[in-house]
């Protein structure tokens, strides 16, 4: 039986309170949905995460910590989760996979692995104020509308990019950014998981499409279900908020519905087939 639980993983310099339009999205199809936060710390409303700029659980969290937080979260489920994530959270659905969590994972403009080098120049530029090295890891960051609209919003009309900015976007852990350089981000690629998805957006900057291509060329020789699909015309946050984001929302989901089915199949040496 397909699972009704849909797990939404949030990426950095946002909130659970990103995947408020999904939640309620896949909600009124009958899902039940859970976006759990990175630390119990940080489950607060928007309002009061945005204003907090010197949380010390910014200034101290670990990607190991996020991680067993996310495995206990997801293992305390009375079934197993289709896992979806949007840029670090992409990441972290990765983690979850070969961690043996989840039915399906969909790993949205995914933050690279340790091993897919990002060398695109919108990349460094994005990522520069966060991975300073002159700047402490431990002082938490919180990204300037100046940041936000070349590596978010720059194709966008200045009112969206500044109400997109005003609604989403809040303080953030600059360890936890330079935690993905780190064998606790590590990968192992042709490990046995669940069918996987990476979407990549054709616009967007922090992390472009071809980052997303070279993440999806490393499961090359995997056995598991994986596949890449690429939205035109989208940035890192077109391609889940703003207009007509339930187009990539739906794809999300009906992939994984059938990835969940069809990997059903092989398990019993049924379809031998790629979605």
């Amino acid at each position: 039986m397909a699972t009704r639980t849909i797990v939404l993983i949030h990426g950095l310099s946002v909130s659970k309170h990103s995947w408020d339009g999904w939640a309620a999205h896949y909600a009124a199809q009958g899902y039940r949905v859970i976006a759990p936060v990175y630390h119990p710390g940080l489950d607060k409303p928007f309002e009061i995460l945005r204003q907090n700029v010197d949380d010390p659980i910014l200034q101290a969290i670990t990607l190991p910590q996020v991680i067993a937080h996310l495995v206990d979260t997801i293992s305390a489920l009375d079934e197993q989760p289709i896992i979806m994530g949007h840029s670090f959270g992409g990441l972290l659905t990765q983690l979850m996979l070969q961690r043996g969590l989840g039915v399906a994972g969909i790993a949205i403009d995914s933050a690279p692995p340790k091993g897919v080098l990002p060398t695109q120049w919108s990349f460094l530029r994005s990522a520069w104020p966060a991975v300073n090295p002159l700047i402490p890891a431990s002082t938490p960051w919180m990204m300037t509308f100046e940041q936000f609209q070349y590596a978010w919003v720059h194709p966008l009309p200045l009112d969206q990019q500044r109400a997109a900015y005003e609604s989403i976007i809040v303080p953030e852990s600059r360890g936890l950014y330079r935690s993905a350089l780190t064998d606790d981000a590590k990968v192992e690629w042709n490990k046995a998981r669940a069918p996987l998805l990476l979407i990549g957006g054709e616009q967007d900057h922090i992390l472009p499409a071809a980052l997303n291509r070279a993440n999806y060329q490393k499961y090359a020789h995997a056995d598991a279900i994986t596949e890449y699909k690429e939205f035109p015309g989208r940035t890192h946050y077109t391609v889940v908020a703003g207009e007509s984001w339930e187009e990539v929302a739906d794809y999300a989901l009906d992939w994984a519905v059938a990835a969940q089915a069809l990997g059903a199949k092989r398990a019993i040496g049924g379809a031998t087939m790629p979605i």
